[in-house]
Order: C-alpha cells, then sequence, then structure tokens
C-alpha cells in the first residue's frame, strides 16, 4: 500500500492489489470455529457453483469469439438486437500516469496530457525544431521588434467553436497577468503589445529580441469563450477542459483514470488510435506489476524495472535521451542557509555522481555539473565539482566546521546537517536522495531524508529536484535561477546571474548569447544553487503493437514529449 499527496495537499490511498480486482482490505480470516463437515459442505457448493459456471462460459463461447481490441469496452445488447461488440473495431491504448488535480497548461508547465487535448500557435517536431502548429505562418520585424502570426482558417475547438485571434490574446494575456500566478509568466516578460488584427492575424510587441518566443509560443491555447471572467487556477474548466488537439476528454475518474477520445475534427487529421486512457498510477514499482500483469500498454519506467522487460517478446524498450537532470535544491528561504551558504560546494564535492548513476540508474545517464550539457550553448570548462571527499572536508574545516565525537562536523555548537526532501512515488529519486545523503554522511555531514506527505517549498531545507528542457537555452534557466522568476522554487538570488541570463534572452547574435549563457554557468557553479547530480534517460516500455513513437527524440522534464506525435501512432491492439 502506498499513500500520495495531491498538489491541494489531499491525502489519497490506493493499494496495490486493487487494480488487480482484489483488495487485502476485504479479506477476512476465516471462522476458526466452523466445523469440518460444515467446511466440507461449504467447499462442495462452491466446487458445483465453479463447474456450472465454467459450463456455461464454455456454451458461450462455442456461439463466437469476442475480439476486443485495445481492452475497449463492450456494450449490453437490447432485446432483438444484433449480439456483434460495437466497440470491437475500437482501439484502446492504456497509458500508467501520474494523477492530475487540474489540467491547466497555462498555469502548469509538466502535464504530460497537456499536449493531447491543447496545441500552440507552433509545435516541436521529433527534433525538437520549431515548426507551424495553430498558426500556418509568421514573420518577425526586426526595426519593431514584432511577431505577427496567420492562424489556420477552420480549426474548431472540442465544442464545435470557432478557434480565433482572440483566444490567443486571452491565453497569452491571462498566463502574463501576476494575479494569475502562472509559474510559465516569465517567458513573456517582453511582451509589451498584443494586437488582434482579424480572427487569424495576431502580432506580438517586443521589448527586445527573443529568439526562444516562437519555442514559447508551443503553449496550449485556451477557449475564451469558456474561461473568460473565470478563476485561472480554480475554474471547474481545468477538470473538464476543452481544446483543439487531437484527443478530447471523454471521462475523468478522479484518482483513478483519464480517458480521452480522439478528435474526428483535428486539423491535422484524425489519430490513428481511438481512445487513450491515462490510469493513474503515482507509484513507480506499481506501474511495472501493472506492465506485466497487461493492465497497461506503455508506461515510464524506473532503469530498474524497464531492464526486467528488455528482450522479452510483445514488449519494446525505448530508452530514451533526455535533457532532464536531478540534483540537490537549496531552499535559501531556510534560514540554514543564511548560515551556512558557503558549504553548499562541500556538499557539492561530497557527492559521488558517478556510483549514483551505476548503482540507482544502471549507468544509464551522465553525470551533472549544471544545466545546459544537453544545450548548444553548455560551457564544459567550469567547475564540475568531481567526487573529491578530502576536498569537501578541507571546505568544511576552513569554514570552522571541528569534527565530533559522534563522526559529524558541528559548527557554533550545531551539527552540520540537513534534511532532503523528495515527492512519494517517485523511487529513482528517493533511491538518488538516500545514497547522496549516505555519501555527505561519510565526510562528516549530518544528512538525512524524508518523505512528506506535501511539499512546503518555503520551510523545506533542501529537496530532490528536476530540471531540463530540450528547447532553447532560455527555457529552464531564466525562469527556474533569475530572481523572484515563476518557476524559482529555492528562492535563489545572484545578481550576476540574472545579468547574464537577461542579456543571452535579449540578443538573437549566436556569439553574445555562448558569451552571456558562458558566464551564467561559470556564475552558477561558484554560487551554486543546486547541487547537480546527473541527466537521467527515459525508460519508457511499450507493447510491441503500439507503431510510430519517435526513439530519437530528446524527451525533456519528466520524460516529457513522447506524445508529440501521438495523432500518427498506430495500435495493432495486443493486450
Amino acid at each position: 500500500m502506498f499513500f500520495y499527496a495531491s498538489k491541494n495537499g489531499r491525502q489519497i490511498e490506493n493499494c496495490h492489489f486493487q487494480s488487480a480486482g482484489l483488495c487485502l482490505h476485504s479479506i477476512h480470516k476465516p471462522d476458526m470455529h466452523k466445523s469440518c463437515a460444515e467446511m466440507r459442505s461449504r467447499m462442495k457448493k462452491t466446487i458445483s457453483i465453479l463447474i456450472i459456471t465454467a459450463m456455461l462460459l464454455s456454451m458461450a463461447a462455442c456461439g463466437g469469439e469476442n475480439t476486443n481490441k485495445g481492452g475497449a469496452g463492450t456494450e449490453t445488447a437490447e432485446p432483438g438486437a444484433e449480439t456483434t461488440d460495437r466497440t470491437s473495431e475500437q482501439v484502446t491504448l492504456v497509458y500508467g500516469s501520474g494523477d492530475y488535480t487540474r489540467i491547466n497548461p497555462a498555469m502548469d508547465e509538466h502535464g504530460e496530457i497537456n499536449i493531447l487535448l491543447f496545441g500552440g500557435l507552433t509545435a516541436h517536431d521529433g527534433e525538437n525544431q520549431v515548426i507551424p502548429g495553430l498558426a500556418e505562418s509568421w514573420e518577425f520585424d526586426e526595426e519593431t521588434c514584432t511577431y505577427t502570426f496567420h492562424l489556420r482558417e477552420g480549426v474548431k475547438w472540442h465544442d464545435g467553436q470557432a478557434f480565433t485571434a482572440d483566444d490567443v490574446k486571452f491565453t497569452i494575456e491571462a498566463i502574463m497577468n501576476p494575479d494569475n500566478g502562472s509559474e510559465n509568466a516569465p517567458n513573456y516578460e517582453d511582451v509589451e503589445e498584443i494586437s488582434v488584427t482579424d480572427d487569424y492575424t495576431i502580432a506580438f510587441r517586443l521589448s527586445a529580441p527573443n529568439v526562444a518566443f516562437l519555442d514559447y509560443m508551443t503553449m496550449g491555447i485556451l477557449p475564451r469563450h469558456l474561461l473568460e471572467g473565470e478563476d485561472m487556477q480554480e475554474s471547474d474548466f481545468f477538470r473538464n477542459p476543452v481544446g483543439t488537439g487531437p484527443y478530447k476528454l471523454e471521462s475523468w475518474d478522479a484518482g483513478q483514470s483519464i480517458t480521452l477520445v480522439k478528435n474526428e475534427d483535428y486539423y491535422k487529421g484524425s489519430p490513428n488510435i481511438d481512445r487513450i486512457v491515462f490510469k493513474i498510477v503515482p507509484d513507480d514499482n506499481a506501474k511495472a506489476i501493472q506492465m506485466e500483469s497487461g493492465e497497461l500498454d506503455m508506461a515510464l519506467l524506473t532503469p530498474r524495472d524497464a531492464q526486467a522487460f528488455a528482450g522479452r517478446e510483445g514488449y519494446t524498450c525505448y530508452d530514451m535521451e533526455t535533457s532532464d537532470y536531478r540534483g540537490i535544491l537549496f531552499n535559501f528561504q531556510n534560514e540554514y542557509w543564511t548560515k551556512n551558504r558557503d558549504i553548499i560546494p562541500a556538499i557539492c564535492y561530497a557527492i559521488d555522481r558517478q556510483a549514483i548513476i551505476d548503482a540507482v540508474l544502471l549507468g544509464q545517464g551522465m553525470a551533472a555539473y549544471g544545466p545546459l550539457q544537453r544545450n548548444i550553448y553548455n560551457k564544459e570548462e567550469i567547475e564540475h565539482y568531481d567526487y573529491n571527499p578530502k576536498k569537501a572536508k578541507e571546505i568544511l574545516e576552513g569554514a570552522g566546521c571541528v569534527m565530533g565525537e559522534d563522526g559529524f562536523y558541528t559548527r557554533d555548537g550545531e551539527n552540520v546537517g540537513f534534511v532532503i526532501s523528495v515527492g512519494a512515488g517517485d523511487q529513482v529519486r528517493i533511491d538518488m536522495a538516500q545514497a547522496a545523503a549516505s555519501q555527505l554522511q561519510a565526510v562528516g555531514i549530518d544528512c538525512s531524508v524524508e518523505i512528506p506527505a506535501q511539499v512546503d517549498w518555503g520551510g523545506q531545507m533542501a529537496y530532490l529536484i528536476g530540471w531540463g528542457s530540450p528547447f532553447d537555452a532560455d527555457d529552464h534557466t531564466y525562469k527556474v535561477f533569475g530572481t523572484g522568476k515563476g518557476a524559482n522554487y529555492s528562492g535563489y538570488s545572484n545578481e550576476k546571474v540574472d545579468r547574464y541570463l537577461t542579456l543571452a534572452r535579449e540578443s538573437d547574435d549566436p556569439k553574445v548569447r555562448a558569451e552571456n549563457y558562458g558566464r551564467f554557468q561559470e556564475e552558477l557553479a561558484a554560487d551554486p544553487a543546486f547541487a547537480f547530480i546527473c541527466y537521467i534517460d527515459a525508460n519508457y516500455v511499450a507493447k510491441s503493437g503500439i507503431k510510430g513513437i519517435s526513439a530519437d527524440t530528446v524527451m525533456g522534464h519528466h520524460g516529457v514529449g513522447i506524445f508529440w506525435n501521438v495523432s500518427e501512432w498506430e495500435y495493432e491492439g495486443n493486450r
């Protein structure tokens, strides 16, 4: 059994056995006072019932085979109706997903489901390059720093209403509104004016060039006619979303599953797979069990669990490269780091990254020293903080720390140490945090791990964080490390970092960008916000009947990106 917390902090209980139709809570001990005769009588009755049931099932089978591709449900025939399975032609793919309390692309960045329901003005192809989306073309006026987008005509929302430029203006302005608290707001800070010329033409005037802007216009557009005047955080719309994407919401069983049905009017053409079910399985170990049992057709598994499916008939393993890194976030809003910020380099030197990669990721990943290692603007020549426990101790002792009798350093009468918080259900992060804590203890830092029911971003000491983007270098740097930005959950602030990131995003000259991203990385290494650990691979396992997955696409944070071409997938339904 496991527990997990939704974003609103509500604790939910789940049982590994419920998915198999068996919950241990319903099993009771037999009455030990029953006589043997009574028990034998019950057994005979049970056996008789089983025999009769088997006979009936055999008779039914003789009447014809029911082939239900993809696990779609069957309908009960009305009297006099034909007894054919009207859904036998339907193909359903069941994907093992984390839980959702809402689907809100404007406020939340990392929902894998977003791209199935919503579309942006631009999109990304299999090489993560920007391509047309809801906008069929655009141009950039260098003199006025204005992007003008020409929208596709005839695109419909899932409710049949026409998609127009007013929807685009509404969405971006909602994200930019500070009252709405969007973590995506920093992406549009340089937008000074949004002008709608007609239903299919919209222009964005920027304060400075930003080549990442086309990447940011992949943002899922929301329908103005359903959201105008609504609370952009709490509206019920985000539990009943309506988009323009290849799939539309059919049903949502909270905490259990989200069922999508293909959008027959999708502007790129109706998808091949009829339904995609996001089955809620927040626990990594449970995903592997349900993949084994056939309850899931596809899932992102831990390296250890994915290894069990390698080479097995009926399964295909996709070990996909990502830009997704892991590290220890130091919460500078906690006063501990006000006093002890100078020992963070010691923490960085005390981590044996390769040992963690080998033990936790089974060698699938690479050691991390910064946030841009999979980007063209990465700078290799910075401090990597390669494993050096001797140097870690030298830094601690140089800061006045004294080794105590218990094997841990003290400073000003207090133990040098901290707690790493980890989100429940993510076994890889839990294992990484525990391995790092053990390595820190070995050099005299009293480090431990906790798995809270709900993340306390303002109060915790540290967190096993993940970030990373396969797109422009501005993505997941400016808003993650910039002072006061929407995704800066550590409270990190460094004036030089702010300046270099701003200069890099405001230039379209590759040389200027390279120079400033290089300086940013140097400063971040000198004054670390995180103790970077590693980049991880995305280990997807799928039934071999699923065709069309782009195995060479570099995935983003949480392995997001695999569904970029989902409308082209096919599934033979070999479940």
